[in-house]
């Protein structure tokens, strides 16, 4: 228990305070003490508690120093991983980015390869330009033969005119040449008839 509570009440100073303690009474002792054989072991005994002082200030000190620059590389470490992780931030957001465009350039890989596949069922440029110029020039030979049907149809449109103009012309003489036959029978009878009264 007491040494509980000495280690309590003194923390980390691996007994200073009782060191302190006992350089006071040695003090004490030494300008009480009588003689001088006393005095010289008093005044040793409290140059070796100096020095156990001096010895446990200046670890002390190494301690304190220690822990500065412990502190200095934390924080040193601390930005470096304050630095590390915004990189990889900057790094996650960079490799979305890719992401983002190896997924457009996949979509549209996959919309090239659709259309060539739709290409790949049709004939290519240069078949479809010959079958161009088939239709093309059975169009011009089929326009021809229209011409010359077309002119043969007027032709005979105007033979058929031509025709009928002379039947109606034909007709008509016939029917002159009827009414004349009749007119001239008439009159044969009529002299005949004359001529036996």
């Amino acid at each position: 228990e007491v040494i509980r509570k000495r280690l309590l009440i003194d923390g980390d100073g691996a007994g200073d305070d009782r060191r302190i303690n006992l350089l006071v009474k040695s003090f004490i002792k030494w300008c009480n003490s009588g003689s001088q054989e006393e005095g010289y072991s008093q005044y040793q005994r409290m140059l070796s508690t100096l020095s156990q002082c001096e010895f446990s200030m200046g670890k002390t000190l190494l301690v304190y120093d220690m822990n500065l620059r412990e502190m200095e590389n934390y924080e040193k470490i601390y930005k470096d991983i304050e630095n590390s992780i915004a990189a990889a931030h900057e790094k996650i957001s960079e490799c979305k980015k890719q992401i983002l465009q190896a997924k457009r350039i996949r979509k549209n890989r996959q919309e090239y390869d659709a259309l060539a596949k739709v290409i790949q069922h049709h004939p290519d440029r240069h078949e479809t330009l010959k079958q161009l110029e088939a239709l093309g020039k059975e169009l011009q030979h089929l326009s021809h033969i229209k011409e010359n049907v077309e002119d043969k149809l007027e032709l005979r449109r105007k033979q058929f005119h031509v025709l009928l103009s002379t039947i109606h012309e034909l007709q008509q003489t016939l029917e002159n040449d009827e009414k004349l036959s009749e007119a001239e029978e008439s009159q044969e009878t009529q002299m005949e008839t004359e001529t036996k009264q």
